[in-house]
């Protein structure tokens, strides 16, 4: 394991199929940034952080044996999951207020967090992909049960672009494991929301998949045990 200052890298077998990413692993907003005052509210909340993503990211890959990058930062500083030209890159509002951080962001300092944690983070994962012979660039997130006061009830979504039939492979699998699983659910990989996963596997021609488990749920130990073993033997 080692850190290059935007991304972890967990070492793992470069001869299997599947190499992890986590876009969202981090609440940290490294030195010079801080919060300010009036963003206190967002730290540790799901608008920083993929809660109990970056633990079951270890999980699964340390159960596998797989390589895996996650994010050292904030996706409220910049979001690796998302393209140059999203709206959301720099997250503006939240719940209906305003992110001080991202407010009025001169082009200074965009370039500045571009340079510093967005490009490092996708070079660190290109560099794996690319040494591996993986078949498929699997991301891991996780989502809030409480969605701007909208209660969701799905365990498990998989997002997919053009993957289509491993990504219906996987949902069936889940579904027979037990699992409340649907496609593009409870965001869709069509409209972009799988970026990262997307980008690196269309670069090396490689297949994407990215998961979102519904943080309540995979905080739990037995619950990410199942999912984490689900996973694996999909991937065996």
């Amino acid at each position: 394991m080692e850190w290059t200052g935007a991304a972890e890298l967990i070492d793992g077998d470069l001869e299997g199929r599947v190499v992890f990413t986590c876009e969202h692993a981090s609440a940290a907003l490294p030195e010079p940034w801080t919060w300010p005052n009036e963003d206190r509210w967002l730290v540790d909340t799901h608008w920083a952080i993929d809660i109990g993503a970056a633990d079951f990211t270890r999980r699964v890959a340390a159960l596998m044996n797989a390589p895996a990058v996650l994010s050292c930062f904030s996706r409220l500083l910049i979001d690796p999951n998302r393209p140059l030209d999203s709206e959301t890159l720099f997250r503006e509002n939240a719940e209906g207020r305003t992110v001080h951080l991202n407010e009025a962001l001169l082009e200074a300092e965009r370039v500045r967090r571009i340079e510093r944690f967005y490009e490092p983070y996708h070079a660190a994962v290109g560099s794996v992909v690319e040494r591996s012979a993986c078949d498929t660039v699997f991301s891991i997130h996780t989502f809030t049960d409480d969605y701007e006061g909208e209660k969701r009830h799905l365990e498990v979504g998989v997002l997919f672009d053009d993957d289509e039939e491993p990504a219906y492979r996987l949902v069936q699998h889940l579904a027979d494991a037990g699992f409340r699983v649907a496609p593009n659910e409870p965001w869709s990989g069509k409209i972009g929301l799988a970026y990262s996963p997307v980008r690196h596997a269309q670069q090396f021609g490689r297949c994407a998949l990215e998961i979102e488990a519904r943080q309540d749920l995979i905080v739990d130990d037995t619950f990410a045990g199942r999912l984490a073993e689900a996973l694996a033997s999909f991937f065996s």
